[in-house]
């Protein structure tokens, strides 16, 4: 397992990212919250996200779907087998480009911008502009998105037993500190 992820991790990089200095991080987190008012939290969090960034702005980010942990066994468990079907989708992988990446200063405030790119996803890709608040300072950045998705957009089937338990949008959040 941990060979394939170096595998996809170095395909991901270098088909990726061309130019010749990037920054990047491998313990990134993206978390979600599923949760309707009436039932127990449905939420998850991965701490083992590969996040990589060249100077122009091009990023790409790659987590492994059974790197998610829940409070409850059960929900991993149909996570990985019922809905993300984590063995023959095992991976999601959102590329894109920071809009104006260039004109952040390097101040160490917060800015918000745009990444525009695909989210892949469950054998399905889309287009997606995400928000994002990003620090920079020298050559450290501090990125942290939240966005919603539609499992219906990525072809994840909830069975219909408990998808009044199941929020129709998914909250993603992720966070990451990326460096030399």
């Amino acid at each position: 397992m941990m060979k394939t992820f170096f595998l996809l991790v170095t395909i991901l990089c270098s088909l990726t990212i061309t130019a010749q200095k990037k920054i990047l991080t491998k313990t990134a987190s993206i978390s979600f919250e599923g949760s309707v008012d009436s039932f127990e939290p449905v939420q998850a969090e991965n701490k083992n996200v590969t996040v990589v960034m060249d100077e122009q702005g091009n990023l790409a980010a790659l987590a492994l779907m059974r790197g998610f942990k829940f409070p409850i066994a059960l929900m991993e468990e149909h996570f990985n087998e019922n809905y993300m079907e984590s063995d023959q989708y095992p991976k999601a992988v959102l590329r894109g480009t920071i809009v104006n990446f260039t004109s952040i200063p390097q101040d160490g405030i917060a800015h918000n911008v745009e990444l525009k790119g695909n989210l892949e996803m469950h054998g399905v890709k889309r287009a997606v502009t995400v928000p994002i608040r990003i620090t920079r300072s020298g050559d450290t950045y501090g990125i942290t998105a939240t966005f919603d998705i539609l499992p219906r957009h990525y072809d994840i089937a909830i069975p219909s037993v408990v998808r009044n338990k199941i929020a129709e949008s998914i909250k993603v959040t992720v966070k990451a500190n990326l460096s030399e």
